[in-house]
């Protein structure tokens, strides 16, 4: 009888963000090893969480990742994955494996696990979502550094997402992007997830990966900063807390606050249903990103 108890008052808990959140558009981005977990539960879980959403009236659009996928299909084409400051060295070869790997095998995979908890997912392939520009980078002696076909997404055609949104769809979109040429690139999913929020309209943003949340300590799970206030960024870079892929979440968490979208968390996916605990619980997980 007190399981049956202690359950109602989860469900009571929930209720006001469930009312609160009704009817809004959330963005979560999905990435992380955790995607190449064995273990179908926590491969599949957050799958489980983005249909709980729909199923409340919350309207979730997914952007999905997939590094290791594209790492592992370069090595089986006899490629060598290159990494510059954390971004992948992209030639027209690997932008191809990249944009095969995220749109044709990671985005029906992530569809399908939706649909299998009784959601209604589509899959939208990057460039036919995402405009982008060729990314700017510089070494750290402040020359330039040329990177091949990475790309920086600065447009979104959200007339397909919002058609989706209207009939109760849920749209998954693979992080590759259409150039001002014409021809296809990487971007970093964390940043395109960001845009989607921003245009959009989203009130929520959630970045999923496979740290806990931004830690004031590297080598402490523990030692996570639930709260970051915009104001504090600037000093935390400075002191090397934010740091390496670090960045560009966090980057992406102030463009969209400042944007307009009221919350983004950084949450671990790894964590059993971290979204929902995240969203409909007082205390939540992980790092919350505030104005």
């Amino acid at each position: 009888m007190q399981n049956l108890i202690a359950k109602t008052e989860t469900l009571l808990e929930a209720l006001p963000y469930i009312q609160k959140f009704s009817g809004a558009t959330f963005v979560i981005k999905y990435g992380g090893s955790f995607m190449d977990s064995p273990d179908p539960e926590v491969r599949n879980g957050v799958a489980r969480d983005v249909v709980f959403l729909e199923a409340v009236e919350i309207n979730p659009v997914v952007v999905h990742g997939g590094g290791k996928a594209i790492t592992r299909a370069m090595e089986k084409a006899g490629l060598k994955a290159n990494f510059i400051q954390g971004q992948r060295v992209t030639d027209e070869a690997t932008v191809q494996i990249a944009d095969d790997v995220l749109s044709r095998e990671i985005n029906p995979e992530v569809v399908t696990a939706i649909n299998s908890f009784g959601g209604l997912a589509k899959g939208f392939a990057g460039p036919d979502i995402f405009r982008c520009r060729k990314a700017q980078f510089k070494g750290p002696d402040g020359q330039a550094l040329d990177l091949g076909y990475v790309g920086e997404v600065i447009g979104v055609n959200t007339a397909p997402l919002l058609d989706c949104i209207a009939k109760g769809i849920i749209p998954v979109i693979s992080p590759t992007a259409r150039g001002e040429d014409g021809k296809i690139y990487n971007c970093n999913a964390d940043v395109a997830a960001a845009q989607a929020a921003i245009a959009l309209k989203a009130k929520r943003l959630v970045f999923m990966s496979d740290v806990p949340g931004l830690l004031q300590n590297p080598n402490s799970p523990d030692s996570v900063i639930s709260r970051l206030k915009l104001s504090e960024v600037a000093g935390l870079k400075q002191r090397g807390i934010i740091d390496k892929g670090m960045i560009p979440k966090v980057d992406s968490a102030v463009a969209a606050i400042q944007a307009g979208v009221e919350k983004v968390s950084l949450v671990d996916g790894r964590l059993p249903h971290a979204v929902l605990l995240e969203i409909f619980t007082d205390e939540g997980v992980g790092t919350e990103v505030v104005p």
